[in-house]
C-alpha cells in the first residue's frame, strides 16, 4: 500500500510541476511576437494534460483524489489570457469536491474575472482568503478591488481596499517581491484614480517596486519595470524613467516601453528647444512689467525661482506670467513655461486640470511650490532647467482667482499588468 500510495504521490507531483512550469513561462516569457508565445504555451499546455491525463483511473476515484485532478486540469487550461469555459467547469467541480482547497477558488476566481464576472471572482478570492492567510489571494483581491474601482462610484473606498490587502500579503511575507510589486501599483493607482494627485501615493509606490527590485524571482517582470518608470516619470526623475522604460522594452517589446521613453525625450527635446528661445527675448521685461503689482491675499512671502531650495517650499509663493503651452502626449501633468519678475524662466507641471484652465499671457500664483533642477543628460543629449510642480489645485491662483470648477478633472490612468 505505502509502494502505491507513493507512486500516486510521485504522479501528482509531477503533474503539480508541469502546471508550475506553464505559468513559469507565461509570467517570464515575453518575445516580439505574442503569437510566438502562444504556441510555446499551446504546447507545453498540450504537454501537461497529457501527464495528468496518464493517472491511472484508481488514482482519481476519491473525491479528494478527483478534486485535485479536476483542479490541476482547469489550471492547466486557464493559462491563456482569454476565457476558456472548459477552464471554469473543471476548477468548479473541483471546489465542489473538496471545499477546502484554497487554490482551487484562487485559480476559478481568476478564470470567472477574464469573463468579466468581477463580483463572483471576489466571491471566490473570499472563499479562498477563508481557509487562511495566503498572499497570493491577497494580491489577487488586491488587484480585483483595482478594476472593481473604475466602475465604483466611490473609487476611493475601493482602492483603499486594495492597498489594504496589498499591504496584508507584504506583512505575511516582506521578503515576497510579488507582494511588493502589486502595493506599487495599488499606490500608483490610487495617485490618479482618486483624483487627489497626492505624490506622496507616488513616492510610497516607487519605494515598494524598489523593494520588489530586491527578489530576484521579479527581474523577468517587465510589468515591474514598465510602472516603476512611470511612477518616476511623475515625480519628474526622467533619467530614472528612460532607464525604466528602457529596461521593460528590452524584457517585453510588446509593452510599447520604447514609445513611453519617446514621449519623455520628445517632451524635453520641446522644452529645452522652447527655453533657448525664450532666453533670446527681448519681451521678457515687458511681458513680466505687471507681476509687481499682484498682492497676495494669503499669508505667503513672494519669492521668485532664484532663492527656492529643491524640494517643498512652504509659507512661499512664485508670481509668473504664462509664456507658453507645451503640448505633449501623456493626459497629465500639464507643462508650462513660467516666467517670474527676475525674468527667470522655469517649467511648470500641473495636475487636475484642463488644459484650457490656464493660458498663455496669464499671470499664476503658485503657493508652497515643489521645486527642482533637472540636470541630466541622455543618449547625447544635456537636458538642464528649472522646475516647479503644483500637486494640489488648491496651490493655484490664475489671475488671482482660484480656477472654476469646471476647468477641475481627474485623470484616470491605472498601472501596468499582464495576468
Amino acid at each position: 500500500m505505502s509502494g502505491s500510495g507513493s507512486d500516486e504521490a510521485e504522479a501528482i507531483a509531477r503533474a503539480s510541476a508541469a502546471a508550475e512550469e506553464l505559468y513559469h513561462l507565461r509570467d517570464t516569457y515575453f518575445p516580439r511576437d505574442s503569437e510566438e508565445k502562444t504556441s510555446k504555451l499551446r504546447t507545453l499546455a498540450d504537454t501537461a494534460l497529457a501527464l495528468l491525463d496518464s493517472l491511472p483511473l484508481e488514482q482519481r476515484k476519491s473525491p479528494l483524489q478527483r478534486a485535485n485532478y479536476e483542479y490541476l486540469r482547469g489550471k492547466m487550461l486557464d493559462v491563456f489570457p482569454d476565457y476558456i469555459k472548459e477552464a471554469e467547469d473543471h476548477l468548479s467541480k473541483a471546489v465542489k469536491l473538496n471545499p477546502s482547497l484554497a487554490d482551487a477558488w484562487l485559480c476559478l476566481g481568476n478564470c470567472i474575472w477574464k469573463k468579466g464576472d468581477l463580483p463572483s471572482a471576489k466571491n471566490c478570492f473570499s472563499l479562498a482568503l477563508s481557509k487562511g492567510p495566503n498572499k497570493k489571494i491577497l494580491c489577487q483581491l488586491s488587484m480585483l478591488e483595482r478594476s472593481l474601482a473604475q466602475g465604483a462610484e466611490n473609487k476611493a473606498a475601493s482602492i483603499e481596499e486594495s492597498i489594504k490587502h496589498a499591504r496584508e500579503a507584504v506583512m505575511l511575507d516582506i521578503k515576497d517581491g510579488n507582494s511588493w510589486y502589486n502595493l506599487g501599483n495599488a499606490c500608483l493607482t490610487s495617485f490618479f484614480v482618486t483624483g487627489a494627485w497626492d505624490h506622496a501615493k507616488l513616492q510610497q509606490s516607487l519605494k515598494a517596486y524598489q523593494n520588489a527590485e530586491k527578489d530576484e524571482l521579479m527581474h523577468s517582470n517587465p510589468d515591474l519595470y514598465f510602472n516603476c518608470a512611470s511612477a518616476n516619470k511623475y515625480l519628474e526623475n526622467y533619467e530614472r524613467a528612460l532607464h525604466g522604460f528602457e529596461a521593460a522594452a528590452s524584457k517585453d517589446p510588446g509593452l510599447n516601453a520604447d514609445d513611453e521613453a519617446q514621449k519623455i525625450t520628445s517632451l524635453l527635446d520641446k522644452i529645452e528647444s522652447s527655453l533657448r528661445g525664450l532666453s533670446r527675448s527681448k519681451r521678457l521685461a515687458s511681458l513680466v512689467s505687471s507681476l509687481g503689482e499682484v498682492i497676495l491675499k494669503s499669508s505667503h512671502g513672494k519669492a521668485t525661482v532664484n532663492v527656492l531650495k529643491e524640494g517643498l517650499n512652504k509659507a512661499v509663493a512664485i508670481i509668473g506670467k504664462v509664456l507658453l503651452f507645451i503640448k505633449h502626449e501623456n493626459v497629465a501633468p500639464l507643462y508650462y513655461l513660467i516666467c517670474d519678475s527676475d525674468q527667470t524662466c522655469f517649467v511648470l507641471s500641473v495636475y487636475g486640470l484642463h488644459s484650457d484652465a490656464i493660458k498663455e499671457g496669464d499671470r499664476v500664483i503658485l503657493m508652497e511650490p515643489h521645486y527642482r533642477v533637472i540636470d541630466f543628460s541622455w543618449k547625447g543629449t544635456h537636458y538642464h532647467f528649472q522646475s516647479i510642480r503644483v500637486d494640489f489645485v488648491e496651490q493655484l491662483l490664475v489671475n488671482e482667482k482660484v480656477p472654476a470648477p469646471h476647468h477641475l478633472v481627474r485623470a484616470c490612468i491605472h498601472a501596468q499588468h499582464k495576468a
